[in-house]
């Protein structure tokens, strides 16, 4: 080979070679991080109306509003509420309901507590015949016992899964009626907590339809 072209060749070639390692050792451009969506709110599920009263309650309890609430106290994302046999069928049954609580011309408003507390307080009541003590579930929950006398029924609805709207309990919320002395029970104070300090939430619209039903002997 003619010593003029080898050294020619060689010396393209070597240039093909360091291109293609500095081609190979390019690091890629930077890229922005991505920002994670915010977690879903309850009071996303809400209509207008109710969006607004959160928004209020929320400004209210600032800094702590209905998100942290629930992020804190309802981690499985269910909640419970306890009521009588005899208003159960009275209510609920023989009306056919589509929605618990108590409603008015706007939605249907239901105090509802964490599942794992109500479920916990009944587990903690059962007796050795099987039934509940009134007093001992009374006193768990903080609210009076006669609350908890007869047959009972235990209702849980998955909030997330159901995607219902949910808020902090307001003064005019239908049913609300203000505790008067530190030793009041079974009454109102805002914050999202019972007088007994159990957490609590509002619930609009629950459907009876969702919701698991057990009996409480």
């Amino acid at each position: 080979m003619n010593p003029i072209f080898r050294a020619v060749l060689l010396g393209s070639l070597s240039t093909v070679v360091g291109c293609a390692s500095m081609k190979g050792g390019t690091k890629p451009e930077p890229t922005e991080p991505t920002t994670p969506p915010p977690a879903a709110s309850l009071v996303d599920n809400c209509d207008p109306t109710q969006k607004e009263i959160a928004k209020e309650g929320d400004a209210l309890a600032s800094p702590y509003g209905i998100d942290q609430h629930v992020a804190k106290n309802f981690a499985n994302g269910k909640v419970s509420w306890l009521m009588t046999d005899s208003a159960y069928q009275k209510f609920v049954v023989q009306t056919g309901a589509k929605n618990f609580g108590r409603c008015n011309d706007v939605a249907c408003y239901l105090f509802a507590a964490p599942s794992e507390t109500i479920q916990g307080a009944v587990e903690k009541s059962k007796t050795a015949d099987g039934k509940h003590d009134p007093a001992v579930l009374g006193q768990a929950l903080g609210l009076p016992a006669k609350n908890f006398e007869g047959p009972l029924r235990m209702m849980t609805l998955d909030l997330a899964d159901r995607k219902v709207c949910a808020r902090l309990p307001v003064d005019a919320d239908p049913g609300v009626w203000k505790c008067t002395t530190p030793e009041d029970k079974d009454c109102f104070k805002f914050g999202g907590y019972t007088s007994g300090g159990v957490p609590e939430i509002m619930v609009i619209n629950a459907p009876v339809v969702d919701a698991q039903v057990a009996e409480i002997p």
